[in-house]
C-alpha cells in the first residue's frame, strides 16, 4: 500500500487541488510541505494532534516537513470556525507560546541533520512594507472571490474586521515564502484552510508561473459532527502541566463507542489490519479498543512509560487490576478543616471536581458522588485528617475523579 493510499485508507484525506501530482510526490519522497500553527496559547491542544500525526507520517516516507509557527498571523487572528473577533496578543505573548510550540513539536518530528524544518513567518511578515503588499500582492486577489470563502462568510453576519480579511493574503504570502526560499511545494491543513491554501498556490502561479499543491485532512469530529478535543475543564493540552497524561489518557478511554474505530485510524500508527480487525468487536471488546487508543496515544504524546502509569492507575480506578499511585492528586492542608472535620460537599470542592458547593450538593444528593467506591448520599458525611490514609478516591460521575490526600 503507498502512502497515499493509507491516508485514503485511513480517512484522513479531504480537498486535494491535483490528486496525481500529490500522490506523486508524497508516495516518492519528493514532497517539501508545510502545515502552519497560530500561536494562540501556550501549548499545542488535540486540535493539532492530527496535524503532527501527518507530519511524522510523511516524513517516515521521506518527504521533508516544515512546521510554520505563526508569530506574524497570530498578531492578525485567524477567522476561520470563529463567530467573533479573536482577542489581540500583545508580541511577548505570542512569543512565549512560540516557545513552548517548538518544543512540543520536537515530540513528533525529527529536526535533526536537515530533515525537517521549524520556521516562524513574524521573520518575514513584521519587515513587510504594506505599500509594497498592495502593489506586489493585492492585485492578485479578487476581493469578490474572498468573500465566498466559508471561513468569511461565517464571519460576515456579525461583520468582518479588515484586520482579519487580510489573513487569507497573509497565509497565501507564508506559501510563496517558503516556495521561493525552501522549495516547498505543498501545503497540508484542516479542511476549514481550504480557501487560504489556495490562495498560496493561486499566489505562487500568478507571481512565478510554476505549480504548488495543496491538500487538507479531514477534521477530527465526533459521531455528533462537533470538534474532539473538548471537556468541560476546555481543550484538551499536549502540555502535561495543563493536561496531565493521566486526564489525556482518559479523554481517549471515553470516546464514544461510534468513535473509537475512527480515532484508532486517524492519531494511531497501528497498522490498518490490526484496526480493521477490530471493527467487529462489540460490547467489552469496545473497551479494550478504546484502552489501546488511549495508550497509544498518551505513549505518542508523553512517551511508553507516562502511558504505561496512566492505563495502571485507570485499571486500577475502574477494575482493581492497577495502581493508583498515578492517579491525579489533590492535596489537602490541616487550614482545609474546620474543628478538625471536612464535609462531603467540601471535599468535592477542594478535589477540584465541582466549582461550587452548591453544585456539589447537588451531585451528592442525586447519587453521583462515591469515596473509595462508596455511595455517598448524606450531605452531612463529614471526614477527618486520619482517615485519608494513603488517599480517598473521590468521583463524581463516571469520568471526574481524584485521589484526596492530606499533606
Amino acid at each position: 500500500m503507498t502512502v497515499f493510499d493509507e491516508l485514503q485508507a485511513r480517512g484522513l484525506l479531504a480537498q486535494l487541488t491535483d490528486e496525481e501530482e500529490i500522490k506523486e510526490l508524497i508516495n516518492n519522497g519528493k514532497a517539501t510541505f508545510y502545515i502552519g500553527f497560530d500561536p494562540t496559547a501556550d501549548s499545542l491542544h488535540v486540535g493539532h494532534f492530527m496535524a503532527l500525526c501527518l507530519m511524522k507520517r510523511l516524513q517516515m516516507a521521506g518527504n521533508k516537513p516544515i512546521a510554520l509557527i505563526g508569530g506574524g498571523t497570530a498578531m492578525i487572528g485567524d477567522p476561520s470556525g470563529r463567530t467573533d473577533m479573536r482577542q489581540m496578543m500583545t508580541k511577548e505573548t505570542i512569543a512565549h507560546n512560540v516557545e513552548c510550540f517548538k518544543k512540543q513539536m520536537s515530540r513528533f518530528i525529527d529536526f535533526s541533520e536537515g530533515k525537517a524544518l521549524l520556521v516562524n513567518n513574524a521573520d518575514w511578515l513584521l519587515d513587510l512594507n504594506y505599500v509594497d503588499v498592495l502593489r506586489e500582492v493585492g492585485p492578485h486577489f479578487s476581493v469578490n472571490r474572498m468573500l465566498t470563502a466559508e471561513c468569511y462568510k461565517q464571519r460576515m453576519e456579525k461583520g468582518l474586521s479588515f484586520l482579519e480579511f487580510n489573513y487569507m493574503i497573509m497565509q497565501s504570502f507564508d506559501f510563496f515564502t517558503l516556495f521561493q526560499k525552501y522549495g516547498c511545494n505543498m501545503q497540508f491543513g484542516g479542511d476549514d484552510q481550504w480557501s487560504n491554501m489556495l490562495g498560496g498556490t493561486e499566489l505562487i502561479r500568478r507571481k512565478l508561473g510554476k505549480d504548488a499543491y495543496a491538500m487538507t485532512i479531514t477534521l477530527l469530529l465526533n459521531s455528533e459532527g462537533k470538534k474532539m478535543g473538548k471537556t468541560q475543564k476546555g481543550a484538551v493540552w499536549l502540555d502535561a502541566e495543563k493536561t496531565s497524561p493521566f486526564e489525556f489518557f482518559q479523554y481517549w478511554r471515553n470516546v464514544a463507542d461510534a468513535d473509537v474505530i475512527k480515532c484508532l485510524k486517524m492519531l494511531t500508527f497501528l497498522p490498518l489490519e490490526e484496526i480493521l480487525a477490530m471493527e467487529a468487536w462489540e460490547g467489552s471488546q469496545l473497551n479494550t479498543a478504546k484502552e489501546i487508543l488511549a495508550f497509544e496515544l498518551t505513549k505518542l504524546v508523553h512517551g511508553e512509560e507516562e502511558a504505561t502509569k496512566a492505563r495502571e492507575s485507570a485499571r486500577a480506578l475502574f477494575s482493581g487490576a492497577g495502581s493508583l499511585e498515578n492517579m491525579p492528586t489533590a492535596e489537602l492542608t490541616a487550614e482545609d478543616f474546620t474543628d478538625g472535620r471536612l464535609d462531603i460537599v467540601g471535599l468535592v470542592v477542594k478535589a477540584g471536581l465541582c466549582q461550587t458547593r452548591s453544585e456539589a450538593r447537588r451531585n451528592v444528593e442525586q447519587g453521583g458522588v462515591t469515596v473509595n467506591d462508596e455511595k455517598i448520599s448524606d450531605i452531612k458525611k463529614e471526614y477527618t485528617p486520619a482517615e485519608f490514609g494513603d488517599g480517598l478516591v473521590v468521583r463524581r460521575g463516571k469520568k471526574n475523579y481524584k485521589k484526596v490526600v492530606v499533606k
